[in-house]
């Protein structure tokens, strides 16, 4: 029996215009459960979360929301709350009755709204704002602003559209550790959009990663990032995306195209796969025993301060590395580079999983 809390996609899509933002998707979201959707810019994530709100009505399948059919139902009839990347708060009011204004809507008591206002306002560090306006604070006080007002609603389902992205970092670090507090205290079904997978994996909880328009994959999230389904999974849950090598099983080897081999552990068939590994997998210089080791070129670098991005082109492939702290390399420079086999995923010929490694979870980092 399905909970009556849940919401349930079945088979719905989205084409304005005939344009497909939203191909035929099914998904079903359990009470008290953080939901990531995953995915680059306009991979389908605010296009499937206006469908879950009733914001649009999908051209194709239907939405159940608390064990009914939802799907011509308007938002305003709905029990959810919204939290745009892009904050709307009304200008007149102060930040106190900004959050309190969904409350006094439901005409709930002046004591309960003094209560939830102020609880949310702590939790947001909004408290010494409270009596000032939206325009008398800053454009990420303002957006804590909006989500206040979005979370002090108790709403079944908490739809936030990218809400941190305007946050300065330390503030977004800690409200990514507070969010999924807030879901596993509620029982509220909490659908999150972000563009990093970072932030899906610190969030925890289900991810769905989109790709133009399709939910590739949808399941818990570490499980996710170790065992992607297929290759555009893998890239959408990478960043930078993973590299990818073409790779030859034959007997109980398999080759890359350099000649370096290493033993098979896993059952696949003699036939040509695509190896993929995440940018972190690569270290610069000597292999340890059982890793393998590449003849790099550097073509490019990239310095973020505490890590090096550092582009490079392996017999005559693109691949991205991702070194610790800042480096001095010069472009064109040739090094060695070695990989342990452990971390390698191997994909058939039509981009499928045949196998990932088995890590520990201490170990997972984009």
């Amino acid at each position: 029996m399905v909970p009556l809390m849940t919401l349930r996609l079945q088979d719905v899509s989205k084409s304005p215009g005939g344009q497909t933002h939203i191909y035929a998707t099914s998904l079903e979201l359990k009470p008290g459960t953080m939901n990531v959707l995953l995915g680059p810019t306009s991979a389908g994530k605010t296009s499937l979360m206006r469908l879950m709100a009733g914001l649009d009505a999908p051209d194709g399948g239907r939405v159940f929301w608390k064990g009914e059919d939802v799907t011509g139902v308007r938002v305003q009839k709905r029990d959810i709350a919204m939290v745009y990347q892009q904050f709307v708060n009304y200008p007149s009011m102060s930040v106190y009755d900004n959050i309190a204004s969904p409350l006094k809507l439901r005409g709930q008591s002046p004591s309960d709204i003094e209560k939830r206002v102020r609880e949310t306002a702590e939790l947001l560090q909004l408290t010494p704002l409270l009596e000032r306006r939206p325009n008398e604070i800053s454009g990420g006080q303002q957006q804590r602003c909006a989500m206040a007002r979005a979370l002090v609603k108790d709403a079944g389902l908490v739809l936030m559209d990218e809400p941190l992205a305007n946050l300065d970092y330390k503030l977004r670090e800690e409200l990514r550790i507070e969010i999924p507090k807030l879901f596993a205290a509620s029982g509220a079904i909490f659908v999150y959009a972000t563009t990093e997978p970072e932030e899906a994996l610190l969030l925890g909880g289900n991810t769905a990663t989109l790709w133009e328009g399709r939910v590739t994959q949808f399941g818990p999230s570490t499980e996710v990032y170790r065992k992607p389904a297929n290759e555009v999974t893998a890239r959408v849950y990478s960043d930078p995306p993973m590299n990818f090598v073409p790779v030859q099983k034959s007997g109980e080897r398999i080759r890359f195209p350099a000649g370096q081999s290493v033993p098979c552990e896993i059952e696949m068939c003699d036939s040509e796969y695509r190896a993929g590994f995440r940018a972190h997998h690569l270290k610069l210089g000597s292999p340890e025993a059982g890793e393998i080791a590449f003849e790099a070129i550097l073509t490019a670098t990239e310095l973020t301060g505490s890590e090096t991005f550092i582009h490079v082109d392996v017999a005559g492939l693109s691949w991205i590395g991702l070194l610790p702290g800042p480096r001095a390399l010069e472009i064109g420079e040739r090094f060695e580079l070695s990989l342990s086999p452990k971390d390698v995923l191997y994909f058939d010929p039509d981009g499928s999983l045949v196998s990932a490694p088995d890590q520990a979870l201490a170990a997972v980092r984009v």
